[in-house]
Order: structure tokens, then sequence, then C-alpha cells
């Protein structure tokens, strides 16, 4: 893997990282989640990115005397695992403010969590792109224009929809996730369920994932 971010990063020709390189395909596929390598690769203060170029500075030798952040396994503060005591208290807190005061990284998985994030960073991308198409035959601009803001809000419909599951999973009634989405509850629940999207406590005893 060390050897894969090496050739992604140009080897002695240096260039950025791509965030569809070897090292993220194969990435996706040792743990089975195609979408995980592109997403952390692209997450510039993560622990990945990290890893990566220490991996790459050990590589190339550059720079003055070894610091910790040559290391690939050295890890800042933020990024190392919650100690005991601390994952002790998440539920502690819970207890005492239960649904709408439930911990959002406690009770949303990291897979749904990642996929909202990449489902808004697509649509703000998407928005960023159609600063630079209004010039040009009128048919033309506004082919792309309407294309891409369709675009752009499908992604956000997903991201919504996710967003409101996963709210209505972790503890929050509904009537609030409704009423924050600019709708009735039973409208809201509707569309979810018409769309294939289920909470957790209406798949209870189907085995199905939402």
């Amino acid at each position: 893997m060390a050897g894969l971010v090496w050739v992604d990063s140009g080897a002695g020709r240096p260039r950025a990282l791509p965030a569809d390189g070897m090292f993220c395909r194969r990435l996706g596929e040792r743990v089975g989640r195609a979408w995980l390598g592109p997403l952390a690769a692209t997450d510039h203060g993560g622990p990945l990115i990290a890893w990566m170029s220490g991996v790459i500075r050990r590589r190339r030798g550059a720079g003055g005397p070894p610091v910790y952040a040559d290391d690939p396994w050295w890890v800042h503060q933020e990024h190392q695992p919650v100690t005991m005591a601390g994952q002790l208290r998440v539920p502690g807190k819970e207890k005492r403010a239960p649904g709408s005061g439930t911990m959002w990284r406690a009770v949303v998985p990291p897979e749904q969590r990642a996929r909202i994030g990449s489902l808004i960073d697509s649509a703000e991308e998407q928005m960023l792109q159609l600063r630079g198409v209004q010039s040009g035959p009128t048919a033309e601009v506004a082919r792309q224009l309407l294309r891409g803001l369709a675009h752009s809000a499908g992604l956000i419909e997903a991201a919504w929809k996710r967003t409101a599951v996963a709210a209505a999973n972790g503890g929050v009634p509904w009537e609030e996730v409704a009423q924050w989405a600019g709708m009735p509850a039973e409208v809201l629940r509707s569309m979810l369920t018409a769309g294939g999207t289920k909470t957790a406590a209406e798949n209870e005893g189907t085995g199905a994932d939402y």
C-alpha cells in the first residue's frame, strides 16, 4: 500500500495526490467500500493524508532533520482514539439528554456520516463549476445551467433525505425533523418511505438496511 502511495505521488517527479489514484482504489477494494478511498483522500486534515504524506517524505528523504510528522504512524492528538473514560462519558451524557439531545457522531454510523458529507461536497463542487458557464449562446448556457442545477438539486435532496433518516434513527422525533425540513411529518415520512428510505425502527424485524 505504501508503494502505491509512492507511485501516485509521482515518485521522482512530484505531483498532487489524485483522489482516484491506485492507492485509493485499492483501499476501497480491501475494506469493501469503494467510496471510502476517494473520500478519505480529499480529507486534507485527516489521518490518512497525514500517513500518506509521511510515507512520501520518508521515501524522498528530503528536508532537514527527522521530526514527528515524518513518521507515517505518528498521529495528531485530535485523531487519536478516545480513551475509555471518554467513551463512557458519552452514554452517560446521552442518558441525561435523550431524544434530540443525543450526540450526532455517537448515533449516526461513520459510513452514513461520510455519505452525507460526500453528497454535500459534490453539490458544492457542482455549483462552483456553474459560475463560469454564463457566457456564450443562450441555448448552450441555459442547457449547462439547467443540467448542472438539476444535478446539484438531486445531490442536495439525497443529502437532506439521508440526514432526516439519520436524525430520526438517532432519536429525534419525526415532528421536529419535519419542522426543520419545512413540511408536515406524515408527508416527510411518506416521501422517505416511497423512496425506499426507512428508519431503523421501521426496519426492526425485517433485516433490511436503510
